[in-house]
């Protein structure tokens, strides 16, 4: 008998990108099971990428973009499952904070409003990929965190900043099938070539539970079989995840350059890292004790750090061998330790590097960065009389303002007014369906600002009143008035650490 069941087929946004291409690989062997549909810009690396799939059996590929209303549309009324990759990332995104809103939310936007124009908001399932950029600097002794902590972008992140917008929209689009799995740094051969100054942003005792490149494509693969297979459990759309690698992919960033200078035979740090060229605050990071859950759903993992660490080494070709052997004589490792440390300085003075806002007195890049001067005046010349944090397997779990052992049928109107009051504002609204978390309520903000959102947003997405988010970072005085934020401020700033920054960019600006 022949089978006339048309298959479902995968949008994969980002077709050729790190995430993307990962993705691809996999899915490729899938075809007896779903089409695909690869969505990438129309430029050479995409070309050159995706060139092997043109003209295959079951995979249409596309050049063009998503801002372009039209082609969003005409794909995704052909799409069953769509997996939104594509982003416009920082270093580039910081740089480009117009581009960066179009690009992230104003994506969302089209496909969101291609779906429900396409009549099949309770069918189409959309995958939207977030960032751990969206919670900000968690480092230690808040560096464990979970969905449903504060939203707190880094000051002058603007990819995170474009992130939590999309994110908000696809929590409170009314689609049936929607999850934010939000992701963690991906390391794999593209990491391992990073030459940028924000490698200076990035703390030394900053942590990250990173994730391989291979390993975010198979969670993406394993998603979509097991949804079309009908093995994925219902419960698992409509919520946000963390996507992390687990205990072999936690990592502080001093203990990566540790295992990989030492890899080149450089034991001792101070020939070639300077504490006072690393920023103290204002990155982003933090292990997760909730990223088990992506993994029981869709068993992924296979990767530690080892990968990326091999993955560096190859890069360096046979500087590797040589360094090995300069670095067991007399005064080789100061020696191999002053060229890289030259070849770092190069970005650190460029004009997002550390260096060029200490040397040029830049005030509110260095009080973003530090705290304040004098925290940055306080740092040791030395690597090695540093002071270290230890307590690394210590979690601090933060209180969000309910009681999260309560069943979730049983969410009331009492526990929105709690939360709301822990928040600093008040929910004004004085009717809930019990266990409703997708309608929306009405509250107001700390700072007098009116808004509705829903229970999903505010408790779980750790989302709150969007127009505070909208218009600057005011921090320290948002610590002042919200306990729930003043959680992951007041234990890594002193009092008087903090300013307002305005925000150059909305998606209000998205046309």
């Amino acid at each position: 008998m022949i089978n006339t069941k048309k298959k479902k087929c995968v949008m994969i946004t980002g077709a050729a990108g790190n995430m993307g291409s990962e993705t691809v690989k996999l899915m490729r062997n899938d075809l007896a099971n779903c089409e695909l549909l690869l969505l990438d810009l129309d430029h050479a690396n995409s070309r050159r990428k995706l060139r092997e799939y043109e003209g295959r059996a079951g995979i249409t590929v596309v050049y063009g973009d998503l801002l372009d209303r039209k082609l969003v549309q005409e794909c995704v009324k052909q799409s069953d499952i769509i997996l939104h990759i594509a982003a416009f990332v920082s270093p580039a995104a910081d740089e480009m904070p117009q581009k960066a809103m179009q690009v992230n939310y104003g994506s969302v936007k089209n496909i969101v409003e291609a779906i429900k124009e396409s009549g099949r908001e309770d069918l189409t399932r959309l995958v939207f990929v977030g960032t751990i950029a969206e919670t900000g600097d968690r480092m230690p002794p808040i560096h464990w965190g979970r969905v449903g902590d504060p939203i707190k972008p880094s000051v002058y992140d603007y990819y995170a900043v474009s992130k939590i917008a999309a994110e908000r929209l696809v929590i409170e689009s009314g689609l049936t099938y929607w999850v934010s799995l939000r992701q963690t740094g991906i390391m794999g051969p593209s990491m391992s070539r990073i030459q940028d100054p924000i490698m200076f942003h990035n703390c030394l005792e900053n942590v990250l539970e990173y994730v391989s490149d291979r390993d975010s494509g198979r969670l993406m693969r394993n998603l979509c079989i097991r949804d079309i297979d009908g093995t994925l459990n219902n419960e698992f759309w409509q919520h946000i995840y963390n996507i992390g690698g687990g205990e072999s992919c936690r990592v502080s960033t001093l203990e990566m350059y540790q295992e990989l200078y030492g890899k080149l035979g450089i034991k001792n740090l101070d020939y070639v890292i300077d504490p006072t060229w690393y920023a103290t605050r204002n990155f982003h990071g933090q292990y997760y004790t909730d990223s088990d859950k992506l993994e029981q759903y869709f068993q992924f993992r296979r990767d530690s750090m080892e990968y990326f660490y091999n993955s560096y080494l190859e890069n360096l070709g046979m500087l590797v061998p040589v360094a090995k052997v300069i670095t067991k004589f007399p005064g080789g490792q100061k020696l191999m330790g002053a060229m890289i440390k030259k070849t770092l300085k190069k970005q650190a003075v460029k004009e997002r590097g550390t260096l060029h806002f200490t040397e040029n007195q830049d005030m509110e890049k260095i009080e973003a960065y530090w705290g304040s001067e004098a925290n940055y005046k306080a740092i040791p010349a030395k690597l090695s009389i540093m002071k270290k944090f230890s307590e690394w397997k210590t979690v601090v779990k933060l209180d969000h303002g309910y009681d999260e052992d309560k069943p979730d049928y049983d969410l009331n109107l009492e526990d929105l007014k709690g939360a709301a009051k822990f928040r600093g504002g008040e929910c004004l609204s004085t009717v809930m369906v019990t266990g409703d978390w997708k309608s929306k309520l009405d509250f107001k903000c700390a700072f007098g600002h009116t808004f509705a959102a829903s229970p999903k947003l505010v408790l779980e997405g750790g989302h709150f009143c969007p127009t505070c988010e909208r218009e600057s970072w005011n921090y320290k005085e948002r610590a002042k008035r919200e306990p729930f934020f003043a959680q992951v401020w007041q234990p890594l700033h002193g009092a008087d650490d903090g300013r307002m920054y305005k925000k150059m960019v909305s998606e209000f600006d998205v046309e």
